[in-house]
């Protein structure tokens, strides 16, 4: 089958320069004037970075590609270059379909036209039929949830009226290829999946996407392949479950104690900071190894800078993909539940049993809430500890299925003895 996609060799180079973001055009003509050899003297002299460098990869038609890798790995840079936003210094790129590009919020909005007549202008760059898109415009608008403002000029539009507009015109006029970049962290966490669903559809119409994301539970339910991207090369070509665990265990550290000394410069607000998060085993220090029967310790402590708050943490403990294991918070603590907290340092701790995790890493997620309902802020991944399996097996060899494996009890007992005359079988006997 030939490829609908294929790229060979590209590479592109951005100069970095030194220019006074504050100069205004008419001192840069000036400039430019009294002095123009200098000024291409300094342009030839600026140092110079390598976005992306020999990167070679065919798509398939229906092919749904996810592409992950750490921020400024080059990902955004290739997009634009399969968009035709940007030029790449080397290399070659083939296309065959129309294209529909979502890099960023509004991607090809004008500020002065309304809604709807950006509607129609981004489905003639589509190379839309105007009867086609009239049909397809009420599913647009009702899919993107502003009916109201679609006669508004675009200009006054929040920045998640734009993503849910420009997602629903990329989605809805069916280009060949959708290539969008990870604006889905604009919008609320409800049309977050509605997106996601959309896009599931749109794969399953045998249409070509290409996914950037760092949410590795959605780029792993929704991509048929990913491409792990490191310093402008390609690290890992493959099957999504097995490229985004070597991603994630190279860039995700084992993290199994912080502590910020400095109030002033500690995370948080201006109600609460964090001094310090650690896990560690039971009876152990945060150096010590944890295995699938270890107890495990997980402890935060906190300043409270406001005498008389209400105040309460929430935990998740997820996978390395991001895969939430369990919530837990201190809102029934049998000392501080419903007591108003004095201004101070605080230390709450919970205590997860062992036989509870399965091996692998984990991610500990922080929500620091005031009053049960208001987050003041959150700390993504601010503990990430590693939980080994234990030396002693019990018949098992390889990795167990689901994020836990606890040691249930079972039970077997004989219900019924005697001859299986079915199979001339009896118990004891051969």
């Amino acid at each position: 089958m030939k490829s609908i996609i294929t790229v060979e060799n590209i590479s592109k180079k951005y100069r970095i320069g030194a220019r006074d973001p504050y100069q205004t055009l008419r001192d840069s003509l000036a400039d430019a004037f009294r002095n123009p050899l200098g000024k291409l003297r300094s342009r030839l002299s600026a140092p110079t970075m390598w976005a992306l460098s020999g990167i070679d990869f065919a798509v398939q038609p229906g092919e749904v590609l996810g592409l992950i890798g750490t921020n400024g790995a080059g990902k955004s840079t290739l997009l634009k270059i399969l968009s035709r936003i940007v030029e790449p210094t080397s290399g070659r790129v083939d296309l065959y379909g129309r294209v529909g590009s979502l890099l960023e919020v509004g991607t090809g909005f004008h500020p002065e036209l309304t809604g709807r007549e950006n509607v129609f202008l981004n489905g003639a760059i589509l190379g839309m039929r105007r009867e086609y898109i009239k049909r397809r415009f009420d599913e647009i608008v009702e899919f993107a949830e502003i009916e109201k403002f679609i006669d508004t000029a675009v200009k006054y539009y929040s920045s998640g009226m734009y993503m849910r507009l420009a997602f629903a015109v990329a989605a809805h006029l069916e280009p060949e290829i959708l290539i969008i970049d990870e604006v889905l962290a604009v919008g609320d966490v409800a049309f977050q999946k509605k997106c996601l669903g959309k896009m599931g559809e749109v794969a399953q119409t045998g249409r070509t996407v290409l996914f950037v994301s760092h949410n590795m539970v959605a780029v792993q339910n929704l991509c048929s392949r990913v491409i792990w991207l490191n310093q402008g090369k390609i690290s890992a070509d493959g099957e999504p479950r097995e490229i985004i665990s070597m991603y994630l265990r190279t860039s995700l550290s084992v993290r199994a104690e912080q502590t910020w000394e400095d109030i002033e410069s500690a995370p948080g607000n201006h109600e609460a900071r964090i001094r310090r998060a650690c896990v560690h085993p039971a009876g152990g220090t945060p150096m010590d190894a944890i295995n699938i029967r270890t107890p495990v310790v997980i402890e935060f402590e906190y300043w409270n800078l406001v005498p008389g708050a209400f105040l309460n943490l929430s935990v998740v403990v997820s996978t390395e993909e991001g895969y939430p294991i369990f919530n837990t918070g201190s809102g029934n603590e049998p000392v501080w539940h419903g007591r108003p907290f004095p201004a101070g340092l605080f230390r709450s701790a919970f205590y997860i049993p062992g036989e509870l995790l399965n091996d692998g890493t984990h991610r500990v997620h922080l929500y620091i809430i005031k009053d049960r309902s208001i987050v003041l802020f959150h700390l993504e991944d601010i503990l990430v500890f590693d939980v080994e399996d234990s030396l002693e097996r019990d018949g098992w060899f390889g990795k167990w299925i689901g994020a836990v494996r606890p040691n249930f009890t079972w039970q077997t007992e004989l219900v019924e003895g005697g001859n299986l005359s079915s199979t001339g079988f009896m118990y004891g006997e051969e």
